[in-house]
């Protein structure tokens, strides 16, 4: 049987696993940060009669630049953006994955601050793109001097800032965002996929678009609209970035069907985002008991909480596994990270922790 090895794959992909977690028949699935709560069934049958108006022209393409959909992401964004502003692709990795074709490659950089979202050094290493993986201070926290200091030390042409963070889930400053974009030399993208789930008072990377041409902020309808598996990201940035990656994407990369799907769920934008509140409960629920037991716990302004855990955190990992509970192992030694998820999930967990 031929083995990866034996075919002539690219040197720097050999020995490397693909990006995604474990998925597992459990009770309790509470590790890859999705919506818990299921589609209301008006916006179901909504998303269905769009549906339902494109089959009969599957035989043609779809609107290449998905202008209908793009407007009305610029709508929901709000922040005086256009169409113009606005570009939309397969979730947020496809996003950024084309802004890596686009400003990164061969001969050029990225630098991220770790630990941070995993899929970053990977698209980089997929592009062609140096991955340079940047400091964070002990508490996972980013000063404005510390990133400062590191994007003028590599010089590099993409900086990444995570805001809220994963798997940490703070967002950052926004000092932060402001002085990277006064020292970096090429592109900023900041990486706002939880935004929704922000705690009250934290200001979007949006609000600094006029006046910062090389900023993109991407997001996704993956988390807050529970729309992971329609697979729908987007940034917003100055229209000529927009034009850079359209010269990158693939032909007709977002079908008729998700697009329909898309614009369907954006139509019904209350009904979806009416659980953010009740899963922002949530996570201050774990935040506060984990906390009152004595367990360290980062700051969370997702929908998400990384939590301390004595000793290796693959076993404890397991423990909680062995109780029905599936939370995510991020490869930080004594750290586990929780999707905060309806209050029966919360209660499976906190009941599971009692084991640790």
């Amino acid at each position: 049987m031929t083995t990866l090895d034996d075919l002539p794959i690219r040197d720097d992909l050999r020995g490397r696993t693909p990006y995604g977690a474990p998925q597992l028949d459990v009770p309790v699935r509470l590790n890859t940060n999705e919506n818990s709560y299921p589609v209301p069934e008006p916006v179901v049958e909504a998303i269905g009669k769009a549906l339902a108006a494109e089959l009969r022209d599957l035989n043609r393409y779809p609107d290449r630049d998905a202008v209908a959909l793009r407007a009305d992401l610029a709508g929901y964004l709000g922040h005086g953006l256009t169409v113009e502003q606005v570009w939309a692709a397969n979730g947020s990795n496809e996003i950024q994955q084309q802004l890596l074709q686009a400003f990164g490659g061969p001969g050029r950089s990225a630098l991220g601050f770790v630990p941070a979202y995993s899929m970053h050094p990977l698209l980089a290493l997929g592009t062609g793109t140096r991955w340079v993986p940047g400091r964070r201070g002990a508490d996972f926290g980013l000063t404005a001097e510390e990133a400062v200091a590191q994007v003028r030390e590599h010089a590099p042409d993409v900086v990444f800032l995570c805001s809220p963070n994963n798997p940490t889930g703070t967002a950052l400053d926004p000092t932060v965002v402001t002085a990277v974009l006064d020292a970096a030399p090429g592109m900023v993208i900041v990486d706002e996929a939880y935004a929704e789930f922000a705690r009250p008072g934290t200001v979007s990377a949006l609000a600094l678009l006029p006046d910062h041409p090389r900023l993109v902020v991407t997001r996704t309808m993956s988390k807050a609209f529970g729309f992971a598996g329609g697979r729908l990201g987007y940034l917003a940035a100055d229209p000529a970035v927009v034009q850079a990656v359209q010269l990158v994407r693939l032909p007709y990369h977002l079908s008729a069907l998700t697009q329909a799907a898309a614009r369907a769920a954006l139509a019904h934008r209350d009904a979806l985002l009416a659980t953010v509140a009740a899963i922002k409960e949530q996570r201050d629920r774990i935040v506060t008991v984990l906390r009152s037991r004595g367990v360290p716990v980062a700051d969370s302004d997702a929908n998400f909480v990384l939590f301390a855990v004595d000793g290796d955190q693959a076993a404890a990992w397991r423990t909680l596994l062995d109780q029905g509970v599936l939370v995510r192992d991020v490869g930080l030694p004594g750290w586990l990270r929780v999707t905060a998820g309806t209050p029966a999930e919360t209660d499976a967990f906190l009941t599971a922790m009692d084991k640790l």
